[in-house]
């Protein structure tokens, strides 16, 4: 069987867009996704997280990976006419944030390399990959006790990203913020949609977000879970029905996730503080964007 193999790098949420994207394209060609974890090897701050869902791939052995190693892809026309008849293995990097619609002409075996932020991707997986982006464990009590609680009321997650947004210079130049006026503008909307919403707040700044966040709406703020549980929050982001998510790709995926045609997804318009990439093809249409 012929290969496809991703390169993963980040957190938890651009792994699973690396992984969408790599699956969708694998299952197109009928082909076998492989994962490059060689990145984590010199990333003190960052780990592979998708080992705990029941995902259709593998990981790349040095050797596979060595098949790719220099091998751009073939340029001029006796280039592309040798491809199409030996079909090389050749390595296919991301032009540019907003979605590519040559990713679509590429063929395997093939390596693809960036970050590919946009369900246009991987849109016509969304059902498969729903199911295989669900932790394979049952939920601890705690969590359940959380999950039970959602279940029970109008549940709205909103989710406040800080951590090294704030603490690290240069992210917080390259990423910011979401303000409170942000939050506040949503939570009016939410308010206006959903007369009865009961807000589950996620963050990775417990403390910060009790003492500036005020919905004005019910609340129950979620601290179950330790920063290397949070494929935990992500989980039960997704089984609310309605989201507040900030610039972040891990509030994109809990809110994604969740299947529901019915949803109200509020994101922020400013996704980069400071960056020259368009997010116009993150946000699905059906989004709102504040």
């Amino acid at each position: 069987m012929t290969k496809v193999v991703v390169r993963l790098n980040g957190g938890l949420g651009n792994q699973m867009f690396q992984y969408a994207t790599g699956r969708a394209f694998s299952r197109r060609h009928g082909a076998e996704l492989l994962l490059d974890l060689s990145e984590y090897s010199n990333d003190n701050k960052r780990h592979y997280e998708l080992g705990i869902y029941p995902i259709e791939a593998r990981i790349a052995t040095s050797a596979e990976l060595a098949a790719f190693e220099s091998r751009e892809r073939p340029r001029g026309f006796m280039g592309r006419i040798r491809e199409r008849l030996h079909s090389p293995p050749h390595i296919y990097r991301e032009p540019h944030y907003h979605f590519d619609r040559r990713l679509a002409e590429q063929r395997p075996p093939v390596y693809l390399q960036g970050y590919w932020q946009t369900e246009q991707y991987f849109a016509d997986a969304a059902g498969q990959l729903r199911k295989e982006l669900a932790p394979r464990e049952p939920l601890e009590p705690a969590n359940a006790q959380v999950a039970a609680a959602i279940g029970a009321v109008t549940a709205v997650s909103l989710h406040v990203r800080r951590g090294d947004y704030v603490s690290e210079a240069h992210t917080n130049a390259y990423h910011g913020v979401c303000s409170l006026d942000y939050y506040r503008e949503a939570v009016e909307l939410i308010a206006k949609r959903v007369p009865d919403a009961h807000l589950f707040v996620f963050s990775d700044d417990h403390e910060w977000t009790r003492e500036n966040l005020a919905p004005g709406l019910p609340t129950t703020y979620v601290d179950a879970n330790p920063p290397d549980r949070g494929f935990r929050d992500m989980q039960l982001m997704m089984q609310c029905r309605h989201h507040i998510i900030a610039n972040s790709s891990f509030s994109w995926w809990g809110a994604w996730l969740n299947p529901s045609p019915d949803k109200i997804v509020v994101a922020p318009r400013q996704w980069f503080a400071a960056s020259d990439n368009n997010p116009k093809d993150l946000i699905p249409p059906a989004w709102v964007r504040l």
